[in-house]
């Protein structure tokens, strides 16, 4: 009989919804049930395309004699991580102070008021690889909750103050100067890797926040060493097997050190942010295999990612009929069947697929030679082997279509949909591709119309009585990709929609004491404490990209108030990107722009008359490090208040680009490799 779950909209809630384990949904409901029983409770914390979400559930949640366990002594909570944030940020803080590591699944035990008194990860349903066995610490902690209460009673209230301390972190008094950059840029080039790219070894993440600050660190200081870690980096993780070489799209992270074998869920939010990345070295290097990726990345959104009105999808699942990748590797065989003979031998080579493998007897397709070497090795030459390449690749796509794929988990999420639309827009504008631009444009008016309910942001679709409201990170990534729009495509919608937004936003999570952004809302439930965790993670945190909002939308309107929260928040994380770089690498970039010259890119439009074209098309087909880029027709400049549209208008009811720095405008021109000029001046 399904339990409790089955009334919710979330894939991952759902999947647990048959469980004999008496799960509740987090709220008020399972704390009352606590109290009443006088029962700690059992937070399980997880994702839907989590791997070792499914183990546990398969040796753990799904085992009647553990269940039972669970539901004699416990109240038991299972929470979707993606669609409550603010309740994963809390806990998963409180079990990297008692452990030293996170991750998911998420374990942790509570008391009713929800302080945490004891947690972990994974638990395996045995003892284990130095690991204790669930039922153990089951047993352990219903008896230390009923024998030994004092205890875990002060042991939450301790782990509950140790949490507040990480949240608060003062201002540094310190000055904002480019000596962060180079501390910052000098702790990377001690951390990176330079065999194959990245920082660490294993298991090595794309961290594509961190290598967006080295191409901007290498566009302001011409450091060599800066270009040569990213190119390094992104060449190797190109070539590899985390790079879905057939199908696009970069799964979730390497389990090695070489980017060969990875964890084979594929995240929005990872490939938004790639996608965004290899377009920006695309424009800064011209190198066509950064396009090649950068768009075989966003083909893959388009094709298997996205809602039939607009939205995109969360995420793909590692495990397909039970079995981790097995919907992505190869035989060498398989090639034969789909391919012949002849030219199986060659993509065989081509894509390292051997009688071995490298996956438990099967390959997961990577490019481990330089194709001139393959070409040699087969007496063909190197535009044939691509000509062949790309054939058999479509060839091969179709083939896997046929298996049975992981399960898509159709979730909206607000945040990850503002990093999708961002990179849509910068890629349609930098590739000529107006089927990203469109795809940005629907994106925005998706989420505008269907992620708003009274006036409010909302974090997911779904029900309006199960969604959260929408946190800091939900309207900061929305804010960046409406920005990202409109300096795209030039309509001012985008811009208007951005500024109302950002007022909303400071409205709902600005401290003004504590001159700091919260992760919740002023209107959101209260957890033991409101969190506001400035680490830049797998995503920009949401208070890194609200300061980078802020700076842009400050020059924009003209308000001062907002550049100085931004460089408050900036004062507020100074030691941080010093000293953990590898956590803060989106507040770098955002410092490196506070400390640039910026220069406001304007185009005015006669009215009715359309989009900027080639003035529009040239300022964006190029890496803008410090530039602002916006455009409005003659009739909507002359209306608007902001200070930027001031005083413009059309020569000749031409296009015409206004090139402003430091107070200080050059002349209006309508050539566009007159405005060019002026930008690279």
């Amino acid at each position: 009989m399904p339990n409790r779950l089955s009334k919710e909209t979330s894939l991952y809630l759902l999947q647990h919804k048959d469980n004999p384990v008496d799960w509740y949904p987090w709220g008020e409901e399972a704390f009352d049930a606590a109290r009443e029983r006088d029962a700690p409770v059992l937070l399980s914390v997880g994702y839907s395309s989590c791997h070792w979400c499914h183990v546990m559930e398969r040796e753990s949640f799904e085992n009647p004699q553990i269940a039972a366990m669970m539901n004699e002594s416990f109240i038991s909570i299972k929470v979707d991580r993606e669609e409550r944030p603010d309740v994963d940020s809390v806990y998963m803080t409180a079990i990297q102070a008692m452990t030293g590591h996170g991750g998911w699944p998420m374990t942790v035990f509570l008391t009713a008021d929800g302080s945490p008194f004891y947690g972990g990860t994974y638990f395996p349903p045995e003892d284990r690889g130095g690991l204790p066995s669930f039922p153990r610490v089951l047993e352990t902690m219903a008896d230390v909750f009923r024998n030994r209460r004092a205890d875990v009673l002060t042991s939450g209230r301790q782990l509950v103050d140790r949490i507040n301390q990480s949240f608060a972190a003062g201002r540094s008094v310190e000055p904002l100067t480019d000596v962060i950059l180079r501390a910052a840029f000098d702790q990377l080039s001690n951390q990176f890797d330079g065999r194959s790219g990245g920082f660490g070894l294993q298991p090595k993440f794309p961290q594509p926040q961190t290598l967006e600050f080295l191409l901007r660190f290498y566009h302001r200081t011409g450091t060599p060493l800066a270009l040569e870690m990213l190119e390094l980096t992104l060449d190797k993780m190109a070539d590899g097997g985390m790079y879905d070489q057939i199908g696009g799209g970069f799964h979730r992270y390497s389990t090695d050190a070489f980017w060969l074998v990875p964890h084979f869920e594929k995240m929005l939010y990872d490939n938004a942010l790639l996608a965004r990345l290899y377009t920006h070295a695309y424009q800064s290097t011209r190198n066509p295999t950064y396009a090649k990726v950068a768009q075989g990345i966003l083909d893959y959104v388009l094709r298997e990612m996205r809602h039939p009105d607009g939205g995109f999808y969360a995420a793909q699942d590692a495990d397909s009929e039970g079995v981790e990748g097995k919907f992505f590797v190869w035989r060498p065989e398989q090639l034969v069947q789909v391919l012949g003979r002849d030219d199986a031998e060659v993509v065989a080579d081509y894509f390292g697929v051997t009688n071995e493998g490298n996956f438990e007897g099967m390959t997961v397709l990577n490019v481990p030679n330089p194709p001139a070497e393959v070409a040699s090795r087969h007496s063909i030459s190197l535009g044939e082997l691509d000509t062949l390449i790309e054939s058999a690749s479509s060839r091969l796509l179709e083939e896997r279509s046929q298996r049975i794929p992981p399960l898509t988990d159709t979730k909206i999420i607000t945040s990850w949909n503002g990093l999708m639309m961002a990179a849509m827009a910068e890629a349609g504008a930098a590739f000529g591709r107006e089927d990203y631009l469109q795809a940005a444009r629907d994106n925005a008016v998706f989420i505008l119309e269907h992620m708003v309910r009274d006036d409010r942001l909302r974090r997911t679709d779904g029900d309006s009585q199960n969604g959260a409201q929408g946190f800091l990170d939900d309207y900061t990534h929305l804010i960046d990709g409406l920005l990202a729009l409109h300096s795209s495509d030039g309509d001012l919608r985008w811009l208007i929609e951005a500024e109302k937004l950002t007022r909303q936003a400071v409205a709902l999570f600005w401290d003004p004491l504590a001159s700091r952004f919260y992760d919740t809302g002023s209107d959101q439930e209260n957890l033991i404490i409101r969190p506001r965790d400035v680490t830049d993670n797998a995503l920009p945190s949401g208070h890194s990209m609200m300061t980078g909002v802020l700076i842009r939308l400050s020059i924009i309107t003209g308000d001062s108030e907002l550049r100085t929260m931004a460089s408050d928040s900036l004062r507020a994380v100074r030691d941080i990107m010093i000293q953990f770089p590898t956590g803060a690498g989106h507040w770098l970039s955002v410092l490196d722009f506070y400390l640039s010259d910026h220069k406001e890119a304007v185009i005015v439009t006669a009215p009715g008359s359309g989009s900027p074209g080639e003035m529009l098309q040239r300022l964006t087909s190029t890496y803008q490090t410090s530039a602002i880029v916006i455009s409005a027709p003659q009739d909507a400049a002359d209306a608007s208040p902001w200070p930027v549209f001031q005083g413009r208008s059309t020569i000749d009811d031409k296009p015409t680009a206004y090139i402003c720095q430091n107070y200080a405008c050059q002349l209006p021109t309508t050539d566009p490799d007159t405005m060019m000029s002026q930008v690279l001046r």
